[in-house]
Order: structure tokens, then sequence, then C-alpha cells
């Protein structure tokens, strides 16, 4: 299960370049020098030596984590990581499938928060798990009957196109 994620930001390394940017504009370095420099929009420089006049090298200090606080700490998730292996059974389930709406039981019933299914797929991925879907084989499958039906029938029904 593999998800496409924004791209993490690295906000000391945002931070830096700010502040590089205010040790510059104080020197009388011009705006859009600054901004060639840093390989920023001279807009974004603009904005950063407003903020500087009215508030300071503390107005261009990293504002901190970005987006809603986690529901679960990082100690909870490791915690969450070793019920999962050892597997739904243990938490009384008939198969052993750890379905979405599972962990998301799992996490309420552990350390009562609720999480929607959709975002426990989020979740694990975050984690490093992936979906894995159990080979479902019927017993009375026969392999070699299989192979000859594929040789033998499929192209004689198989829709062909016009010459």
């Amino acid at each position: 299960m593999e998800t496409k994620t924004a791209a993490k930001r690295d906000f000391s390394t945002l931070e830096r370049r700010r502040l590089n940017a205010a040790r510059w504009l104080k020197r009388g370095v011009r705006p859009a020098e600054v901004a060639r420099r840093l390989g920023v929009h001279r807009q974004s420089v603009g904005r950063w030596r407003q903020r500087l006049e009215r508030e300071g090298l503390a107005g261009l200090k990293k504002a901190g984590r970005a987006g809603r606080p986690a529901k679960l700490t990082a100690e909870q998730l490791l915690r969450l990581e070793e019920e999962l292996v050892r597997g739904p059974r243990a938490w009384g389930y008939t198969t052993e499938l750890w379905t979405t709406q599972r962990v998301a039981d799992l996490i309420q019933r552990r350390f009562g928060v609720r999480y929607h299914r959709d975002h426990v797929g989020r979740l694990l991925a975050q984690m490093g798990w992936s979906c894995q879907r159990p080979v479902g084989r019927a017993q009375e499958r026969n392999e070699a009957r299989i192979r000859r039906w594929k040789r033998a029938e499929w192209p004689r029904i198989k829709k062909k196109p016009r010459s």
C-alpha cells in the first residue's frame, strides 16, 4: 500500500534560510539579490523583510509543527506495532487478517482514541506497514485444467479485432 503524501518540510532549514536573508538584509543587500542567492521568490524576501521590521528576528523563527497534532504519541505507535505483530487472534478475531476497521477498533480499545478506518490506512503506511491480501485459492483448483483451458478455450472465445 503505497500512499502519495506531501513532502515533509524541514522547518529548521527553512528557519536558517530566513535568518540568512535577515542577515543579508541588515547588511544592505537588496531583496532581489537576497532572493537570487537563496533561490527563493522576491516576494518571499519582501514578506520576511516586513516581518523583520515589525517583529525583529523572533518573527522569522520557526512556528513549529504544521497541521493538527497527532492523536497517538510515538510511544503509543510503538505499542500499536507490538499489538499488530501479536496478530488479530490475540484480540479475539477469528482470522489472521488485519483490516483497517479492525486496527481502528484496536486503537480505540487499547488507547481510547478514535480513528476513521480510511485514516488508519494512512497511519499504517506511515508506520511502514503495507496492504497485504491473503492468497485465496480453492482447494479443488486444478492447475493443469486451467492451463489447458487458457491455451485452448480462451483464444477460441476471445474477441479479436476486425481486420
